[in-house]
């Protein structure tokens, strides 16, 4: 009996009787999650209603932990006619979609009368009658933003409050804007009296940093929960959960969320979420000998099964390092000890299974863009192996983070020895940094290389990589400054990642999220550039005013939180989006309490260097003299916070910081705690206008339009490649279907021919040991694709795992397990394969070992490949367990392979390829 046929048995005998089945319409309007039970309304009969806002919806039916999933055609994704019956595959495939003009509830209907052919009708049903309400109706104080839209428009926001004059204000607000979720068109909330209050003159402001911390407070739950884990019933933890759709605790989304502003706020329950991403390796697990055991940072589940493949866990020091500044004294000496155990375990980790001392990078997934098609070449999904020896930038300044904030712990602690070795590690890092991933012709660091094969830093841009690049220190003053002035911006702000991508959904692609924006303009401030911050000021606000909520992303050339793309409904977007998500809502407070009123933590006490442009000061405050923060709350001292502001004046600039005075005493702008009293007022005066810099590259076009200005080329493919009779090496280019493009050629990772105009070209270089790669470029706009999937002109030398291998010539050799892992989906788990490889000469000794990565996969194919210097000769290969995430106690109630039956690091072995790179 097939897996689908037994869970689809077990399924309905263990429903019979029962309330409720274990089935649930999952789809991108619920965050994939279980807010959609199907419910039994007649025999055998199961519906849900749901209330659906315009999009185009994708959606699957599956269980708790997804052992269960049923698609309409499992080779093809369908789009839904309502009123329409379609009989239902009961097993795993592409997701259907349901196209939604206006907002309305459908009913979702599952008919399980024959069992072996579930039939799904999903029915459009009446929009109920709703009275108009006036949430502003008898408030006294009342205010009105009004926002031009991309297509000539107005949306106008009008915000109210009751009292004005009250301590604690309650307000509402209310918006034109289209909501991207089905809901009235007003929101209310209130000052709450442990978090801080501004008071700014404006009513819109003040209401906006309420807002904000209203929905810090509505994220701080006391239980959390994910289909995925503990059979998906909550799990107790007083900890910050990321999102109105997504009820869990993720490294990444919490530790740059408490970077951002919420560790200030409430480092307690920051403490508590990030020591959730902390695990020790489940009770009896034997470890490999190169691992180092004990406490470490998650990886959560992802691309190809988790770590190896994707390495960013490292981010929870951003978190961790600001929640170690605002925790008190006692709290923080237990915390610092426990992160200094868990950051040691994982870099020493990372260090063996995911650092290339070649380019003296590591390697992984870029930071939180980890939907592979949105950011990675399309080939990519069928070889994850190179994209897990892609290096990205934003996780090598992870990487370095997390090597800074440990070494300056081990100081502390008293370890010198290791303290130094992480201080030199985070040297040689930076500077790989800057020696591999810099592209001075651009003025920006490429997001991502390529993976093995090829490795060339790719003409890829990412805000993220880009800003903590400079917020960290790894970019000097003088690059710091040219990335501000050549990241490109819309008119509503930066992309997360530029070039866009072809023929993909908003989502990554085409989108701007508020986090990265904000940590965009910390680097701003950081660079004195007035341009782009007035450029992300005008984002979050924007964002935050009009849709009633800090959502999780907007498509970036509009603004809108969903772009509704009637004649192109497959790239309708962004595909899935949250109110009052995390690191947007962290992004929000810190803006306003770091970059507007100037007050951030440091390891001794507080810094103040407020960013106030003039555009800000004119746009924001009006005729205000002074804006002040109340009650903000730090290691026990509540702080008033005023800035004294000058008159506003046309043109550009920021102001300078003038006089700080601490209750009445001049000081300079940074304070330790014990210069703090109780109860201090500090007051700020600004002074001088200052030009500061003003370079920003903008673009702008049709969001529905395919500008060569907006994005990149499909990236081609090499048709043939061949050594001809006169020695030249002659390689084919297949275009990309619809390209007008020019083609660049790279050879073993270094640029070999450039702006070729046709699809031959001849190599009279190339050694027996090359590989090659192209990539398209637009000649107008410059833009450029990802590069092609490699190829080597060596077929190389293929054997079974377990026999002998006889080496010819001598040379570098990269050598590969052909494998297949079918543990779980390629975006899916925590069960990728990483083996410890070593390889013997013919009298036993090693000559070269280390960690090989074999990620999920969809069809067979080869590893990541492990470097061995070979003499001619025989060779043996013995391949062993390394681990990966499914060891960890944290994953033993994770619902699919690795989790709940145990550790998973299984794969199909199927042979064995040695490939020569390198003659010399």
């Amino acid at each position: 009996m097939k897996k689908h046929a037994i869970a689809l048995a077990l399924l309905l005998a263990g429903s019979a009787g029962a309330a409720q089945p274990e089935l649930y319409i999952r789809g991108g309007f619920n965050g994939w999650g279980l807010d959609h039970a199907l419910l039994e309304t007649e025999k055998g009969v199961y519906e849900v209603q749901v209330m659906l806002s315009p999009g185009n919806h994708p959606f699957k039916i599956g269980d708790k932990g997804w052992t269960t999933e049923w698609v309409i055609d499992p080779a093809a994704s369908v789009t839904v006619a309502p009123g329409t019956s379609y009989r239902m595959a009961t097993r795993t495939g592409p997701e259907d979609y349901l196209f939604v003009r206006q907002t309305a509830p459908y009913r979702f209907r599952l008919d399980l009368g024959n069992p072996a052919a579930p039939v799904l009708r999903v029915t459009k049903l009446e929009l109920p009658a709703v009275a108009l309400v006036d949430a502003h109706k008898g408030h006294a104080a009342q205010a009105t933003l009004h926002f031009a839209t991309f297509d000539g428009k107005q949306e106008t926001v009008r915000f109210s409050s009751p009292d004005a004059a009250a301590p604690l204000r309650s307000y509402a607000q209310s918006t034109t804007l289209q909501l991207r979720d089905p809901g009235p068109q007003h929101v209310l909330y209130q000052e709450a009296a442990g978090l801080p209050a501004v008071r700014s003159g404006s009513l819109a402001f003040d209401a906006l940093f309420a807002l904000a911390a209203s929905e810090m407070k509505q994220n701080s739950v006391s239980q959390i929960k994910d289909g995925n884990y503990n059979g998906g019933a909550p799990i107790a933890c007083d900890c910050f959960e990321t999102g109105e759709k997504w009820h869990y605790v993720w490294t990444r989304d919490l530790s740059y969320a408490a970077n951002l502003g919420l560790a200030m706020l409430d480092p307690q329950r920051v403490r508590n979420s990030l020591d959730f991403k902390l695990s020790a390796f489940r009770d009896g697990v034997a470890t490999a000998p190169h691992v180092a055991g004990g406490l470490q940072i998650i990886q959560d589940t992802g691309s190809g099964g988790s770590w190896p493949v994707s390495t960013d866990r490292v981010s929870w020091a951003f978190g961790a390092e600001k929640a170690l500044q605002s925790l008190p004294p006692a709290e923080r000496k237990v915390f610092a000890a426990r992160a200094l155990t868990a950051l040691s375990n994982t870099i020493d980790n990372d260090r063996v299974a995911a650092f290339d001392k070649a380019s003296g990078l590591y390697t992984g997934e870029q930071s939180f863009l980890d939907w592979r098609d949105q950011s990675y070449a399309a080939w990519i999904v069928t070889d994850l192996a190179s994209m897990a020896t892609s290096k990205a930038l934003s996780t090598n300044v992870g990487h370095y983070k997390a090597l800074t904030l440990a070494a300056s712990l081990a100081r502390e602690h008293g370890d010198k020895a290791r303290a130094e070795r992480y201080v030199q590690w985070a040297s040689d890092l930076k500077q790989a940094i800057n020696d591999r991933l810099w592209l001075n012709d651009a003025g920006m660091y490429s997001s991502l290389t390529a993976g093995h094969f090829d490795g060339a830093p790719m003409y890829k841009f990412d805000w993220l990589g880009q800003a903590l690049a400079v917020v960290t220190g790894v970019a000097d003053g003088q690059r710091a400054r040219r990335i501000m002035a050549s990241y490109p911006h819309g008119p509503m702000g930066a992309p997360v990642i530029y070039p866009q991508q072809l023929d993909m959904p908003v989502y990554h692609n085409r989108a701007m999220w508020p986090f990265v924006t904000a940590y965009g303009l910390k680097a701003a401030a950081r660079t004195g550039n007035v341009a782009v911050a007035d450029a992300a000021y005008d984002t979050l606000l924007r964002g935050a005013a009009v849709n009633l909520s800090n959502m999780e992303n907007l498509e970036w050339l509009s603004g809108q939180p969903l772009l509704l793309d009637e004649k192109n409904p497959a790239l309708i977007g962004p595909v899935i989006n949250s109110k009052r998500q995390l690191w947007s809502v962290g992004a929000y407070l810190g803006m306003v309490i770091e970059n507007v009123f100037g007050v951030s933590t440091t390891n001794k006490g507080i810094a103040l260097r407020p960013f106030i442009t003039a555009k800000l000061r004119r746009q924001a405050f009006g005729q205000a003299n002074e804006i002040t923060l109340h009650r903000l709350r730090l290691q026990g001292k509540t702080l008033t916070v005023r800035v004294r502001l000058p008159k506003a004046v046309a043109g550009d600039g920021f102001y300078g910081v003038d006089t700080i005075t601490l209750n009445g005493v001049r000081t300079g702008a940074d304070i330790a705690w014990d210069g703090l009293a109780p109860d201090s007022v500090i007051e700020i005066g600004l002074g001088k206008l200052r030009r500061g810099e003003r370079a920003i590259t903008r673009v702008t076009a049709d969001p529905y339009a395919e500008a060569s200005s907006v994005f990149g080329p499909r990236e081609p493919a090499i048709a043939q490649l061949a050594r001809k009779a006169d020695g030249k090496i002659a390689l084919t280019i297949a275009p990309a279907k619809g390209e007008l493009a020019v083609y660049n050629i790279y050879r073993n990772g270094k640029l070999a021919a450039s702006r070729l105009k046709g699809s031959e070209w001849l190599d009279a270089k190339g050694s027996d040991a090359v590989c090659y790669a192209v990539e398209a470029q637009f000649p107008g706009s410059g833009n450029r694709s990802h590069h092609s999937m490699p190829r080597c002109l060596d077929a190389g030398i293929s054997a079974a795992l377990a026999e002998a291998v006889d080496v010819a010539a001598a040379g570098t050799y990269q050598v590969q397990v052909r494998y297949h892992n079918r543990a779980n989906e390629i975006n899916l788990g925590i069960s990728g394969g990483v083996k410890w490889l070593t390889v013997r000469d013919g009298t036993g000794r090693t000559v070269a070992e280390g960690v090989v990565q074999m990620p999920h996969g969809r069809e067979p194919g080869y590893s990541s490949p492990l470097a061995a210097r070979l003499e001619a000769g025989r060779y043996s290969f013995v391949l062993g367990d390394f681990y990966n995430m499914s060891y960890l106690k944290a994953n033993s109630t994770f619902s699919a392979a690795g989790g709940t039956a145990g550790p998973s690091n299984k794969v199909d072995l199927l042979g064995l390829r040695l490939l020569r790179v390198d003659s010399n």
